[in-house]
């Protein structure tokens, strides 16, 4: 790479040049002692050697700098466009590397080591011996009938059937049915006790080798668990070293941030959205009542679930905070200033995606000067918000480089630049600003990206992008409207959008507000101290919880977006004077409230008396006085009785023994009283 280091560094906006060195890993290894030994933060533009200047760093006694890597030769250096032309490039790459990026959370997991392998023939007891020595092993076998029996029996074989399996790394539950050890008079071919039992067993590891659909899901994702082809030797082998390696204490991330308070999965068992639970392909996410629950420990971190998420209620938080739509403008934000045009963002993870560009700058052309690589962790978490937040900050197209084996994941990725695109197309910017490349071959990944045609420039915009979802998709909208080639109000929008406003049929509603309390993200509102329903359109997700809980029936839901400043504000739905009580004129209630209440109830047998119709015009206090005060009030209870006491039944029993003693008096039957 021939690099300018004065150019460079003007274009990184730095006071000095930028060291540009040749090798600086072998020859120029002094260059890096003097700057590791002057401290602070380092970044090195060579992520290969990454290891050899670790060591170097570890070497020097009074060596204080802080060292973080990034990658220019292969992403930009190694290119057909050479020259100046890729400062910008190289600029942007760097400035972007030099950013602290926020960690995200972690759980830990535990692995003790008990492997337990599936199979159905000779090859499970092979592999199990393979490891025997490094993990405690258990075989269970759904076949095993033409399998000599081992000389020595050190490894556990039953034969069995697997029902169900859950858990993850460090515990797993497999049920297993007709469970039963092998026979130890077994001959010439394996032979198993007749009585099977069915049961749960516990393990840390699962090797599956039956050539049978996954456990777990539809691809089988979860950690601790390798699903392998029988057939194929290389690969069980490959799997036997990686689970060798998975015993002790490990580190997840904790791939999704949640917020249940905006969540719009379901309210008061009623519900609305489902769009994560749909596209989760590992099966860590269940509705849990009114909201969901997330299993960290099985998130196998796809992203697809923060992508699909209309509220922003799970956030992608692999990297944490707002690092991510931080890179995404300050790489754009440098490359334009720093004289770049019509750039590409394309997104790639970072093992198949990192070598795909590897493969095409080594044996190829490289990838275009203006083709930005950003690397994430995984490409199905891209969803709306990155997508305009893009292109806001001027990324003429977004291109996502999809590892084919997250096919899985393409269609929900497709339906999300789809809507892009219309929106972009709907205010005049073109079409054919979003492109998906899920191919193997390098070469027609780069003639791919080398085809891309020069597409018209986007804004400049530089706007911070803070909170969740919907606060980033709404600044990067409004960007984009405002610098539009034909910036139209309203942009209609396919059923599922999670844009929209809801129509209410107003002569039908009664304001009993089960919508406003339905409600996630307060979109629906009232007024506590008037019967008021209000709607702002720029909080509406569609999530449908309104319509669903309308007990009249009267909501509908329009997808569209709308740029209209009436549509950030709160707009009166329908409004009445409150109901007064006849009696007291005590407000109450609504006006239609009570109307269709009264019209429902009248004809009722126990309405009949146009007394009791009455008495629902009235307020809680007031009904209960009026029920008091009628003739045929089952309640009235007459004079109340006095409350009798211990000591009337005393003195009562004292009569009674006075009149009986001058009733024997008088019979001669007792003497006088005074007489012995």
């Amino acid at each position: 790479m021939a690099i300018d280091g004065n150019k460079l560094a003007k274009a990184c906006n730095l006071d000095e040049a930028v060291k540009v060195s040749r090798h600086l890993c072998r020859a120029q290894i002094d260059t890096f002692e003097t700057a590791a030994k002057t401290g602070g933060e380092l970044l090195i533009a060579c992520t290969q050697e990454a290891p050899v200047f670790l060591e170097t760093l570890d070497e020097l006694s009074d060596g204080s700098a802080s060292l973080s890597f990034t990658n220019i030769r292969e992403r930009a250096g190694w290119s057909s466009a050479g020259g100046d032309v890729l400062i910008p490039k190289f600029a942007a790459l760097l400035t972007e590397a030099s950013l602290d990026i926020t960690p995200s959370g972690s759980v830990s997991m535990n692995s003790g080591g008990e492997l337990l392998v599936l199979g159905k023939g000779e090859e499970a007891l092979e592999a199990a011996r393979q490891v025997s020595s490094r993990l405690e092993v258990s075989v269970v076998l759904s076949g095993g009938e033409e399998i000599v029996p081992p000389r020595i029996m050190d490894i556990p074989v039953f034969h069995g059937r697997v029902t169900k399996a859950s858990g993850h790394l460090g515990a797993f539950a497999v049920n297993v049915s007709d469970y039963s050890p092998a026979f130890p008079a077994s001959r010439s071919k394996l032979t198993f006790e007749s009585a099977g039992q069915s049961g749960t067993a516990e393990y840390d590891l699962i090797l599956d080798l039956r050539g049978e659909p996954p456990l777990f899901g539809k691809n089988g994702i979860r950690d601790g668990y390798i699903r392998i082809d029988p057939g194929n030797p290389a690969a069980v082998m490959k799997a036997l070293l990686d689970l060798t390696d998975l015993v002790g204490e490990f580190e997840k991330p904790r791939y999704v941030d949640y917020d249940a308070s905006i969540c719009a999965h379901a309210r008061s068992g009623i519900t609305g959205c489902t769009r994560c639970i749909d596209n989760c392909s590992t099966s860590a996410i269940q509705s849990d009542g009114d909201n969901v629950k997330f299993d960290p420990y099985i998130c196998a971190g796809c992203g697809t679930c923060a992508s699909q998420c209309p509220s922003g209620a799970a956030k992608y938080a692999l990297p944490g905070g707002d690092s991510l739509f931080e890179r995404l403008r300050v790489l754009l934000g440098t490359y334009k200033r720093a004289g770049g045009k019509n750039p590409v963002v394309l997104v790639h993870d970072l093992d198949w995606g990192d070598d795909m560009i590897s493969a095409i700058a080594r044996h190829g052309d490289g990838l275009p000067a203006n083709i930005l690589p950003f690397g994430v962790n995984s490409t199905p978490q891209i969803g709306l918000d990155f997508i305009f937040a893009a292109s806001a900050f001027g990324a003429a197209q977004t291109v996502i480089l999809l590892e084919p084996t997250k096919a899985d994941d393409k269609d929900a990725l497709e339906n999300q630049l789809a809507l892009a695109d219309l929106v972009f197309g709907q205010l005049g910017y073109g079409g054919g600003r979003t492109l998906i490349i899920d191919e193997t071959d390098p070469d027609i990944v780069e003639r791919a990206l080398h085809g891309l045609l020069a597409m018209p420039d986007m804004p400049d915009g530089d706007f911070l992008p803070m909170g969740r979802k919907r606060a980033i998709m709404s600044l990067a909208l409004h960007q984009l409207h405002n610098h539009a080639p034909t910036p139209v109000d309203v942009v209609e929008l396919p059923d599922g959008a999670p844009f929209g406003r809801v129509n209410v049929d107003v002569d039908g509603c009664t304001l009993c507000l089960s919508c406003v309390g339905a409600c996630p993200t307060g979109a629906l509102k009232d007024n506590e101290d008037k019967p008021q329903l209000s709607f702002t359109e720029d909080a509406c997700i569609q999530c449908g919880l309104c319509r669903n809980t309308c007990p009249e029936s009267v909501i509908t839901l329009v997808p569209q977006l709308s740029f209209l400043e009436e549509a950030r504000r709160a707009q009166m739905v329908k409004e009445e004077e409150p109901f007064e009580c006849v009696r007291c004129a005590k407000p109450f209630g609504t006006k239609s409230t009570v109307d269709k209440m009264l019209k429902k109830l009248e004809g009722h047998a126990m309405f009949s008396d146009p007394k009791a119709l009455e008495r629902l015009k009235m307020c809680d206090d007031c009904r209960v006085i009026s029920m008091t005060e009628a003739g045929d009030n089952p309640l009235t209870l007459g004079t109340v009785p006095v409350t009798r006491t211990t000591d009337d039944y005393l003195r009562e029993r004292d009569d009674l023994r006075r009149e009986a003693a001058k009733d024997m008096m008088a019979k001669g039957l007792l003497p006088p009283k005074g007489e012995a």
